[in-house]
């Protein structure tokens, strides 16, 4: 049975953007394309999204797509060097931070300073950083997420049931190995668009993921 297409509602705190028309859209998209949500989107004015398996391009529709639903203001990374004039300011309009990347410690340092100076923010990113199977996630964003002192919330799509998964809070804490544990128990039950280049560990594995590509 084909499950009731409705949006989480959200908290007072959680910053907001957008208007009647992207809310449009975006419900427009998901549900001609046969998505749905479950889980429930907590109530915080800062944090951090973690959305995963990024395995391909559509994740970036459905993603925005997710963000105009829930009329969802959120910021995300970018490399420094794209942020020149006129783009740049583009760029800062819709949400981007510029970040020197090649230098990881001063990414936590010059985010947990943002977060500090800000009242409301909510940065997404993915946690994989690249659509080709890695061995291994970067732990950047639990990194921030401790020094920020601001949870982490799991946000995974799932290709196989069509469906926007809305998981847990997660605190982190001084042992990042106790917070990466939850983040790949919650992912590990989520179906990538492509599973072969969606990696975790074999020792979080829950059940045994579809091998085949699921088509849109």
């Amino acid at each position: 049975m084909k499950e009731m297409f409705k949006v989480p509602e959200l908290g007072a705190k959680v910053p907001r953007d957008g208007g009647r028309f992207t809310h449009w859209l975006g419900k427009r998209f998901l549900k001609s394309t046969g998505w749905c949500f479950s889980g429930e989107f907590p109530n915080c004015s800062k944090m951090i999204i973690a959305v995963a398996p990024h395995t391909s391009n559509w994740d970036f529709f459905i993603g925005l797509a997710v963000k105009f639903c829930f009329k969802l203001k959120i910021q995300f990374l970018g490399k420094h060097t794209i942020f020149v004039p006129i783009i740049g300011k583009l760029l800062r309009y819709w949400g981007g931070i510029p970040v020197e990347r090649s230098k990881a410690h001063g990414v936590v340092n010059q985010l947990t300073e943002i977060f500090a100076k800000q009242n409301e923010l909510v940065l997404c990113l993915s946690p994989e950083g690249t659509r080709k199977r890695i061995d291994q996630w970067k732990t950047g964003f639990v990194q921030i997420a401790r020094h920020a002192r601001v949870p982490v919330l799991l946000v995974g799509f799932d290709y196989q049931v069509k469906k926007i998964k809305i998981g847990p809070l997660v605190s982190v804490g001084d042992d990042i190995e106790v917070a990466m544990e939850k983040i790949y128990r919650f992912f590990s039950n989520v179906s990538a668009k492509y599973p072969e280049s969606f990696y975790i560990p074999e020792i979080y594995l829950t059940h045994n993921k579809t091998e085949k590509k699921v088509d849109n």
